[in-house]
């Protein structure tokens, strides 16, 4: 690996962007991450050269919401992973506060890599993406689409809307223009904590850990670990099966009963009590009346939806981990960082 191929992180803070810049310092990449407020620099280079070295590690002022910084983002770069796009602990009261800084900030960020002439895209998208409005007893691939025309919430109208404009822009581009570009499609994303700030994905667990959930609801998880996601990133750079397409990166499903209780036999003995009790589905059908948490869960009542990720597992060969492991590495993280 040459020293000087370099990489274009955005939104380096994230849970997701730090493990794969972490992997990608690992393998001798050098790596420039996008910051809206630079006074997280120090504290994000301490959080990683407990895990990598540093060296090959800069940082560059750059906002979804705004043009400023973003070609200096991308000078000299290589590669971009744009990873940067808003992630709601609860729903927002105006669904556009998601939709407009996730799709013009994925084209501010294309766009000025495509301007600085950069090889190859790859962008974090979600199963969001994918699975709105569809019927839970379809398996879904890479050939579907979240339909935006129904309720499906904002953050998946988000994701859909940013996906969907990012290959628009790239196919309307001429030949010689044109960079190679896919798509990570993650599930529901677990795994440990790099630093104090935690992803609103790490709040099931979070909540469960320190009892501020009335009960555990009948819903399902597509869950991933966060260290499959980083890897399925990193290999989406060089890989030639990956352009122009999508992966959606899936490595389990579980109950949100089933989390509890693998969550319950492995801290019991460190002290901690988990809450096991079922809230039944007409219970959270009227809370959904006055809580906008509520609302969310009601969408996600019953099983999980089932996907086809024989895509990322034969183009990749990737083979991840048990989602047991990565719930008991959650929650240890948590405590270790003082979270809960």
């Amino acid at each position: 690996m040459r020293e000087s191929t370099l990489v274009t992180v955005t939104g380096a803070s994230g849970f997701i962007a730090l493990h794969t810049i972490c992997l990608l310092l690992q393998q001798g990449y050098a790596v420039r991450g996008t910051l809206r407020d630079l006074s997280r620099m120090e504290s994000l280079v301490k959080s990683l050269s407990d895990h990598c070295d540093v060296t090959n590690l800069s940082f560059v002022k750059a906002d979804l919401n705004d043009d400023a910084g973003w070609a200096d983002a991308m000078v000299d770069a290589d590669y971009l992973l744009h990873m940067a796009s808003p992630l709601p602990a609860e729903a927002p009261k105006d669904e556009n506060d998601l939709i407009v800084p996730a799709r013009d900030g994925a084209l501010r960020a294309i766009k000025a890599a495509v301007d600085a002439g950069v090889r190859r895209i790859v962008m974090t998208s979600s199963i969001a993406a994918v699975s709105g409005g569809h019927d839970k007893s379809e398996t879904l691939n890479e050939s579907y689409w979240s339909d935006t025309e129904k309720d499906i919430g904002a953050y998946q109208k988000s994701k859909t809307i940013a996906e969907r404009a990012s290959w628009e822009f790239i196919s309307s581009l001429a030949d010689d223009r044109r960079p190679e570009f896919s798509v990570i499609n993650p599930g529901f994303v677990l795994g440990p904590v790099l630093d104090a700030d935690t992803s609103a994905s790490h709040e099931i667990i979070r909540r469960i850990l320190v009892r501020d959930v009335p009960g555990i609801p009948n819903i399902g998880f597509s869950l991933v670990d966060v260290r499959d996601v980083a890897s399925a990133h990193v290999t989406a750079l060089t890989h030639g099966a990956a352009p122009g397409k999508r992966y959606i990166c899936v490595a389990e499903a579980m109950s949100f009963r089933d989390i509890a209780a693998c969550l319950k036999k492995h801290v019991t003995p460190k002290g901690y009590k988990v809450i096991q009790r079922p809230v039944p589905d007409w219970l959270v059908h009227f809370l959904a009346l006055f809580s906008p948490t509520f609302k969310l869960v009601v969408s996600r009542l019953g099983p999980a939806t089932k996907f086809d990720t024989s895509r990322i597992r034969e183009d990749f060969c990737w083979n991840p981990m048990q989602m047991t492991r990565s719930i008991e590495e959650t929650a240890d993280s948590l405590i270790a960082h003082k979270i809960v």
